[in-house]
């Protein structure tokens, strides 16, 4: 049975708030302990409420948090900001990287598009005079290249048939 939708907003109830976040932060922390053993990876939480506790929870111990922020720090500067993104950053990879999928989606679109012209044109509907001069040089360009493409593929299959 699924949960119903949460709204994400400040509780301003303190004793739910209180509950939710000792929730929150149980199953925050299985979750990090489910990383660590099942990817075997070395990992820390810290979790710290101004509201409630004055001594953040640190799983799975301060001593072993210590050590593995330090050999964080130990690492150079170069491998360390490596794979780190921060919020701004993240969005901008994800800007640019749906701006290159959106061009190259447009690209294959406009030739779909030339390539029905070209079809209905030879197919004798008169669509070919609605067309700008861009257009028509475009059309004209396509239809060389699919005769060239054609002439190839004649020449191989005329060689392979003497063969």
């Amino acid at each position: 049975m699924s949960r119903k939708k949460m709204k994400l907003a400040y509780i301003t109830n303190d004793s739910k708030r209180k509950t939710t976040y000792k929730k929150r932060t149980k199953g925050l922390v299985k979750k990090v302990r489910e990383l660590t053993t099942l990817c075997g990876i070395e990992a820390c939480a810290i979790i710290h409420s101004p509201d409630f506790d004055s001594q953040p929870e640190v799983w799975p111990s301060h001593v072993g948090a210590q050590w593995l922020l330090s050999e964080f720090k130990k690492l150079p500067q170069s491998i360390r900001n490596n794979k780190m993104v921060n919020q701004e950053s993240f969005l901008e990879q994800s800007i640019a990287k749906a701006t290159q999928q959106l061009r190259k989606l447009c690209e294959e679109n406009r030739q779909k598009e030339l390539k029905k012209v070209m079809f209905e044109s030879l197919s004798g509907k008169g669509i070919i005079q609605s067309l700008n001069a861009m257009n028509l040089n475009e059309v004209g360009l396509l239809v060389n290249q699919n005769l060239k493409d054609i002439d190839n593929r004649v020449r191989v299959l005329t060689k392979a048939s003497r063969s």
